[in-house]
């Protein structure tokens, strides 16, 4: 038997509950014995804690990204980043093809892969951002909204599109963007990792088909 070790690195305490809870476990009933997540570092400090979450620069997931590298034992080394809304700096942001967006996130994942330059490294970006998941079935969700009229509204969003992940990038129409204008209580950290407990990881993966082609990679890596 092969054991794996897998380093995750996260834009965000969602995306680190969401590997917790859900990913991790799955990926350890294929050989995968350790699975690390990793919450991104926004400002290294001299003494004291360093403040934790969200990207800023491509300096600063490189660093990260880098200092993961760093561990020999590890497999592979990877990332679960909002795709909306990363920093303009970022490789192959500026010279996206045209296209749909998986063609469009594929671009900036492999101009991402080349500039770590490692054959460890798999980058994954989430198709749109990490709140296309509660799109995947609105209908596991109503424990989460807990409104009838909040589900139904969710879910005629989710049907004017072919797949969660190609609800849009647009300041005011990504699905966060959305959730809020039906949910103004929504909390990203709370809210999103329920709704993907309740979702499921096999839905998710088959209604969202960006997202199951990384699990597949990080199943056979």
């Amino acid at each position: 038997m092969r054991l794996r070790k897998i380093l995750i690195l996260v834009e965000g305490q969602t995306e680190e509950t969401f590997v917790r809870n859900v990913l991790a476990p799955h990926l350890q009933k294929h050989e995968i014995y350790d699975v690390r997540v990793t919450l991104l570092t926004t400002k290294r400090v001299k003494s004291g804690p360093s403040f934790k979450g969200g990207v800023t620069n491509f300096a600063q997931v490189e660093g990260d990204v880098r200092r993961l590298l760093g561990d020999s034992s590890a497999t592979t080394v990877t990332t679960m980043f909002d795709y909306y809304g990363l920093p303009p700096g970022f490789p192959g942001l500026q010279t996206r093809p045209r296209g749909d967006p998986y063609q469009r996130v594929h671009h900036v994942e492999s101009e991402f892969r080349k500039a770590i330059g490692d054959r460890r490294f798999e980058p994954f970006l989430t198709l749109h951002e990490f709140e296309a998941f509660v799109f995947a079935d609105v209908s596991k969700c109503r424990a989460v909204f807990a409104s009838e009229s909040i589900t139904a509204a969710l879910t005629r969003v989710a049907q004017a599109f072919a797949s969660p992940e190609e609800i849009d990038e647009g300041a005011a129409t990504a699905p966060s963007k959305r959730i809020i204008s039906i949910f103004p209580e929504y909390e990203k950290p709370l809210h999103g990792p329920l709704a993907t407990l309740h979702v499921g990881l096999e839905l998710l993966r088959e209604r969202c088909r960006h997202f199951d082609g990384w699990v597949k990679k990080l199943e056979t890596r």
